[in-house]
């Protein structure tokens, strides 16, 4: 160790021998020193000098900075810059657009646009199934709202548009509100059928009056800064909801793929229903629809697989999903199909664009409920996915303008006839992989696809269903693989693991709505239980450090005679304040209810004995009016019966006292074994409460992040009734100014009873213990000034 050299009373750095480096400032001094190992390793130490700091010496010495402005004058202040800083807050677009430079970015923009518009197509016709809408809606999803999310996104690589867990959660609403049996006409041969073409209409209502109201609630929480809300959905929540969806996306394509019609169920086990309906079905399986199917899924799981083998040497992925709907369609148009073989197609597209019309307000109060969940899940996918990309190119994305975008996106979209959109996995790693910069490849892909819906969508009205059904059942291959999820949490984490089994099964087996409700109580359930159950530790010292560790957990810490070192691992707040208290006592091995007990019967028996004495020496002095003989005899006793009594008042008994004249033998005797007795009780009861050898109490409250009336009360208690059997309690690391509000001070808790660190707090007891100047602890030694 390097030579630790006088230093000036000045502030200064002084380089010491050994490669050590000292700073000096007032009456604080600090050493750091380089040393070598035993191999050559290098290793720092550090050595400080300075006063034990209590809160009121802190006060004292620091000068705490006050705003003089508070937030609100501040967010209303007015003025040219905050106009401007507000304007590109709420249109990111105009931060970012002016400065784009099209050398760098717009080639990679451009081929980008045009992989993920590619992938567009094929997937908005077959999500829009998902939501049981027309093909052509799943083109309208893709387009309008690419274009909002371009103005006021905060993300530059994901691609928002349609997805299959918002669209089966927007397909369940609108087969619920409008189901085939509410549209049954009579045929022309007096059968029953479904108006199709009154019921899509219908459907289409309530999807955008979903999809508005779900934009609403977005708009609402960004604006109110609650984009923190998302938090609360937890990663293992929503990959085992998104995985639950899955499943529920996979069941609802199953009837595409074998060509048959099931009925529809609707609440909990509506999964197992539909699989053991479409199970019964089977042998009504149309062959040539199924042919169909296979043939394609194998050709998607083929090119698929060899996009992933070979993604770093193609220069683009192999657009198959385009390949696959274009040949089926020319296919099934070329041979007709649908007359030869029945094979369900996509029916008529409109060419052109929808005028845009308000939503139907009389379906809010029915989805209202729906809505909500819809716009938690959208956000919670879209936010996840968002700052994944922006922590991977080291870019910021602000949650709650994520919320206005996407709200926004939904809202504009529903006037448009578009339904419920977040952001796609697959879309999203397509335009980051293939060079996309900006949200500029949003507007590319919307313009191929404003093309198809205005010249090329009529060409796919020949399109098979069931192709569009495999496309959803490829996709959903990234979902399927978080299963993986479970053997992972389990080695590392069981509540996650249980949190995301919970939320599995609730979503497949109560359904969409249900299962997220489900979810999101039983993961606020395992945060209330871990604050309510935190961990406990009585807190000892490493030798040669300043350190107070678990005695637990390492061996090598031993706690410091005398003092008991107590610390919680979570806030402390009305919902484990009483927990605390009762392992406190548990931990310290000090019972203060039985304690606080038997110290009240000690005072009540005590009053008894001075109120007896008191009634004696009445009687002795009653008998020395009627018979004076005896007055010698009772003024020796009434003095000593009245220097007791004294006794018992001040808590001691001068046993010096020495009476001139001769007592009686009763007189004396039970004058001396009354001094006897109490003598023993004063004793019993300090024994009594230091039992375990404990004479104080540090309660290590650096975890509290906040205090509320019950933990001010119960830490009052604490002083007031530890307080009572002579033990000190010191407080370590607390929220000062939250305690100063909740008027926690007083004469009997004063500013000194609180400390910066419990090392300052064990410096403190020792030396008002009378042990400043050596701690031993193991075969340390811990040199301390006051």
């Amino acid at each position: 160790m390097g030579k630790e050299q006088s230093l000036p009373q000045t502030h200064c750095y002084r380089r010491l021998q050994g490669g050590s480096l000292s700073l000096h400032r007032g009456d604080t001094c600090n050493y750091l020193h380089y040393s070598r190992g035993e191999k050559g390793s290098q290793s720092l130490e550090y050595f400080v000098k300075r006063e034990v700091l209590d809160e009121l010496c802190l006060d004292e010495t620091l000068t705490v900075n006050i705003q003089t402005v508070s937030f609100w004058n501040d967010s209303c202040r007015c003025s040219v810059p905050r106009l401007k800083h507000i304007l590109l807050t709420w249109i990111p677009v105009l931060s970012w657009l002016p400065r784009y430079s099209i050398r760098e970015n717009a080639l990679g923009d451009l081929i980008s646009g045009c992989s993920v518009g590619i992938m567009h197509l094929p997937q908005g016709m077959a999500y829009a199934l998902l939501a049981s809408l027309r093909p052509v809606y799943g083109l309208y999803t893709s387009l309008f709202p690419v274009l909002v999310y371009f103005i006021f996104g905060t993300s530059r690589h994901i691609s928002i548009g349609t997805f299959a867990v918002i669209s089966i959660m927007v397909g369940s609403v609108t087969e619920r509100l409008a189901p085939d049996s509410n549209f049954i006409v009579n045929g022309t041969n007096g059968t029953e059928t479904v108006d199709i073409d009154t019921r899509d209409a219908y459907r289409v209502q309530v999807a955008c009056a979903l999809t508005v109201l779900a934009g609403l609630f977005q708009i609402l929480l960004g604006v109110v800064r609650f984009g923190f809300v998302v938090t609360y959905l937890s990663e293992p929540l929503i990959r085992g909801y998104t995985t639950g969806s899955a499943c529920h996306v996979c069941v609802s394509q199953l009837k595409y793929l074998f060509g048959v019609s099931p009925s529809r169920f609707t609440g909990p086990l509506s999964l197992v229903y539909t699989v053991l309906e479409i199970c019964s079905l089977l042998p009504q399986t149309q062959v040539p629809e199924l042919v169909v199917s296979l043939v394609a899924l194998a050709v998607l799981i083929v090119v698929k697989e060899i996009n992933d083998c070979y993604r770093q040497k193609l220069p683009l992925p192999i657009p198959i999903e385009l390949i696959v709907v274009i040949a089926a369609t020319v296919i099934t148009h070329f041979c007709d199909l649908p007359s030869k073989y029945n094979i369900d197609v996509v029916g008529e597209i409109p060419s052109g664009l929808k005028a845009p019309s308000a939503p139907d307000t009389t379906f809010f109060s029915s989805v209202i409920g729906d809505a909500f969940a819809v716009a938690i899940v959208g956000f919670a996918i879209n936010i996840s996915l968002g700052k994944t990309f922006g922590l991977k190119y080291g870019y910021k994305v602000d949650s709650n303008q994520e919320l206005v975008a996407v709200g926004l996106s939904n809202t504009i979209g529903g006037f448009f006839h578009c339904y419920c959109v977040t952001s796609s996995l697959s879309r999203s790693l397509v335009q980051e992989s293939t060079g996309g910069k900006t949200q500029v490849a949003g507007v590319i892909s919307s313009i191929i696809v404003l093309i198809t819906v205005l010249k090329i969508g009529p060409l796919f009205e020949d399109l098979p269903k069931a192709v569009l059904s495999t496309i959803v059942f490829v996709n959903l291959k990234g979902m399927f693989k978080q299963f993986m999820d479970v053997p992972l949490l389990w080695k590392t984490n069981k509540v996650d693991l249980l949190v995301w089994l919970v939320t599995f099964i609730s979503t497949v087996v109560l359904n969409l709505d249900m299962g997220l409700a489900v979810a999101i109580a039983f993961s606020m359930l395992t945060f209330i239980f871990r604050t309510q159950l935190p961990r406990y530790s009585i807190l000892g010292n490493l030798p040669g450090t300043e350190l107070y560790l678990d005695t637990d957990t390492y061996k090598e810490v031993k706690e410091i005679p005398g003092i008991k070192i107590f610390r919680s691992s979570a806030t402390i707040y009305y919902t484990n304040a009483e927990m605390f208290l009762d392992t406190l006592q548990e931990k310290s091995g000090i019972e203060i209810g039985k304690l606080l007990s038997a110290k009240k019967k000690r005072d009540a028996k005590q009053k008894r004995k001075q109120e007896k004495e008191k009634k004696k020496t009445k009687k002795e002095a009653k008998k020395q009016v009627r018979d004076p003989k005896l007055k010698n005899g009772t003024s020796v006793a009434f003095s000593m019966t009245e220097t007791a009594t004294d006794g018992l008042h001040k808590g001691q008994v001068n046993l010096a006292y020495q009476p001139d004249i001769t007592m009686s033998d009763s007189d004396s005797d039970a004058g001396y074994d009354h001094i006897t007795e109490f003598s023993g009780h004063g004793d019993e009861a300090k024994e009594q409460a230091c039992d375990s050898g404990t004479h104080s109490i540090i309660l290590d409250i650096s975890t509290t992040s906040f205090v509320d009336t019950v933990t001010v009360k119960t830490l009052k208690n604490i002083f007031r009734d530890f307080g009572q059997v002579d033990l000190d309690i010191c407080l370590a690391a607390c929220v000062v100014e939250q305690l100063e509000a909740a008027d926690f001070f007083s004469a009997s808790i004063p500013k000194t009873r609180l400390f910066i660190t419990v090392h300052d707090a064990v410096l403190y007891i020792l030396k008002k213990r009378g042990k400043a100047d050596f701690v031993l602890v193991g075969h340390h030694e811990y040199s301390s000034h006051f």
